[in-house]
């Protein structure tokens, strides 16, 4: 069940700025929703190919990676949470490292001088001080009837303002720590415009014009991780392709698995 709200001024303004580059583009809102990623999902797999953003002032089934809820904050006074999906069309000659590419276009919008300590931790999240800022959820559907299709649903979900940890995996961490006066219309403004058009790249060009820009905000690199099965070693980075490189006892493994969680050595695994 969903209920349509009026949009905010910066929602003009976005749908302004991408509507050039990306003809048909529009921006809804909702105050309320299961989740943005699954609405966009259902029309996606009923035909949708129209390029849309999916704002939500609350949502109650929030999914991230694997299936694990994101459970968004909300207070009727100061929103502490923004949520949104977006969807595209996208033809990409190789699907890899796109959720690594899409980190680095969040990561250099809230945190353009990298002053705030934003870092990205393979594959989907934004850290900062190994707590947790942003999740990334990427999707893809074949509209019903026309296999040739493919259409990228990006949900993001941003601490905007203080969060408590209780029932978060990890403890939060929240953009106006260093943007006081942060917005979730300003944030929003301030992600996607850019977030379109490095999809757009990565369409063209895949994930190699973003490696080096991964790698200035690795939280991984050089430090010793655990993956989901048990196994550790040292992380030595992300590889052109977006694979995570980690040197274990049985040498150098290639991740790429997306069933696969990692975490620095002493941080809990979900």
């Amino acid at each position: 069940m969903t209920r349509a709200v009026a949009g905010s001024g910066f929602d003009d303004q976005i749908a302004a700025a991408v509507a050039p580059h990306c003809p048909g583009f529009a921006v809804e809102r909702v105050e309320e929703i299961d989740s943005t990623n699954t609405e966009l999902m259902r029309r996606a797999r009923a035909g949708s190919q129209a390029p849309v953003l999916l704002v939500a002032e609350r949502q109650t089934a929030g999914r991230g990676r694997l299936g694990r809820p994101w459970q968004s904050a909300q207070d009727t006074a100061q929103p502490a949470s923004l949520t949104f999906s977006l969807g595209l069309p996208l033809a990409p000659k190789d699907w890899s490292g796109l959720s690594l590419a899409v980190g680095v276009s969040v990561a250099e919008s809230l945190d353009p001088a990298s002053s705030a300590g934003v870092r990205l931790k393979w594959p989907n999240d934004l850290w900062v001080n190994d707590r947790k800022l942003v999740g990334i959820l990427i999707e893809t559907a074949v509209p019903q009837g026309d296999a040739a299709q493919r259409y990228v649903v990006i949900g993001i979900g941003v601490n905007v303002g203080p969060r408590e940890a209780d029932g978060l995996r990890m403890p939060p961490a929240w953009v106006q720590e260093w943007r006081p006066d942060a917005t979730p219309g300003e944030l929003l403004f301030d992600v996607v415009p850019p977030l379109i058009a490095t999809v757009q790249v990565f369409a063209e060009r895949g994930f190699a014009p973003f490696a080096e820009r991964f790698a200035a905000r690795d939280a991984l690199r050089g430090r010793e991780v655990q993956l989901s099965d048990g196994t550790t070693g040292l992380c030595e980075g992300v590889g052109w392709g977006g694979e995570l490189r980690v040197q274990t006892a049985a040498g150098l493994q290639s991740i790429t698995s997306s069933d696969v969680s990692v975490r620095p050595r002493g941080l809990a695994l979900p």
